[in-house]
């Protein structure tokens, strides 16, 4: 038996007014899920447990079968993990954003009346390679024994701070669009220095020629640094201990990768992932398909649905749920059948909802497809979206971290 996730970040959402009153999962055209859907079991899951801020974070270990509350240190250690960083006690990490901001010349105090405005917290989808330069410039510089910056993909970035607090408020910058940044920057102890890092980071950010050259295209500057996701390493069991099974992991972003390093999955390495709507969403298959002839367990994660519910383009997730259904969900079940790997599960969910009329992640419930091949399960509900909630009955997975287990025995559940 072959088991495969598959995971459309922020997948699910709340009526649209432009979409008739509709979700993006219900408008979109989806032949291969919803045909799926018929002979699946369909049910919610609560991925964010009461209590929690609704991140992915959150909702990944939950989904891979690890309570939040007992095993998530923050977002930040985990994607340290995808940098082969091992923390030591008294280090912690932090989420580094490159973002835009309304000015260049930031006012970075919780008491300024004239502070800038969260513009774009990806800096406008600002690439690697000119990220990536945005960063060694600023290691260059700010980097020291206590303070060290490490580049990622995209805008995402990482800081390690020796002998920092963990228990700083901190706010993510997609929570706070277009709105005024002083209310929302590093709060608690030693939250200064970090005001002082991200001072001097647009200082050196604004003259940078990286961001000179992308005002002359006409896009967003990445004139500033967001810290968030703070945390101190981790300690899980890995998948196999948990659960006896070897598995893979394949996602273009590091939270996600971080995850299957430190659960003992193999983090697959793919060309021409992006998280967005351009991914390479057949590699991303065609390599987990592949992993499966030696392994038992597959998690295929696509970031695209997220990232155009931040943006708040309707559009866009459309787009993003017909993607996955066209390259991702028609390509796993055509390289099942042809690499001959036999009877299969497959879980189909959202670690979480991000509405595109709010652009933040919400801790509602989201909907889940469980398939099995050996006993296609007849649902009372054609097809997948959100309203499997009014399902009679329905069915609700209350605790999130409890699906996995489910999953991985489901006969034991019919």
């Amino acid at each position: 038996m072959k088991y495969i996730v598959v995971i459309g970040d922020g997948m699910a959402d709340r009526p649209v007014q432009a979409l008739g009153g509709k979700t993006p999962l219900q408008v979109a055209h989806k032949p291969n899920i919803d045909a799926l859907a018929k002979k699946s079991r369909l049910g919610m899951v609560q991925t964010i447990p009461p209590g929690l801020p609704p991140g992915s974070d959150v909702g990944a270990l939950s989904i891979l079968g690890y309570n939040p509350k007992q095993f998530l240190t923050g977002r930040a250690p985990l994607e340290a993990a995808a940098y082969g960083l091992n923390l030591a006690p008294g280090e912690v990490a932090f989420r580094c954003n490159l973002v835009s901001l309304s000015a260049d010349k930031a006012s970075f105090s919780p008491d300024s009346p004239d502070a800038p405005l969260m513009e774009d917290y990806s800096a406008g989808n600002i690439d690697t390679h000119e990220a990536k330069a945005l960063m060694e410039c600023l290691q260059q510089h700010l980097g020291n024994e206590e303070f060290q910056f490490f580049p990622g993909v995209g805008y995402r970035h990482l800081l390690l701070w020796k002998g920092g607090n963990p228990q700083l408020a901190c706010t993510p910058p997609h929570d706070i669009p277009n709105q005024s940044i002083a209310a929302h920057l590093p709060q608690g102890q030693a939250a200064e220095k970090l005001w002082h890092l991200m001072t001097r980071a647009a200082e050196l950010l604004a003259k940078h020629p990286v961001n000179e050259e992308r005002r002359r295209r006409g896009q967003k500057p990445a004139n500033s640094l967001w810290f968030w996701g703070q945390g101190t390493r981790p300690q899980m069991p890995t998948f196999k201990e948990k659960y006896g099974l070897s598995g893979c992991l394949v996602s273009a972003v590091d939270l996600a990768r971080g995850i299957g390093r430190l659960l003992g999955l193999e983090v697959l390495e793919v060309p021409g992932l992006t998280g967005y709507l351009d991914t390479n969403y057949l590699g991303k298959v065609q390599h987990s398909m592949a992993a499966l002839l030696e392994v038992d367990f597959a998690y295929i994660h696509v970031e695209a649905p997220d990232e155009a519910g931040h943006k708040g383009k309707v559009e866009d997730k459309v787009r993003a749920i017909e993607d996955l259904d066209k390259f991702v969900i028609a390509e796993v079940l055509h390289q099942i059948e042809f690499l001959e790997l036999g009877d299969f599960r497959l879980l189909f969910l959202p670690d979480h909802a991000t509405p595109v009329g709010l652009r933040v992640h919400t801790s509602e419930a989201v909907p889940f497809l469980l398939f099995d091949s050996r006993s296609p399960f007849p649902s009372p509900y054609p097809q997948y979206d959100e309203g499997v909630s009014h399902m009679q009955p329905g069915w609700l997975v209350e605790e999130g971290f409890g699906l996995m287990g489910m999953f991985l025995e489901l006969e034991k559940e019919a």
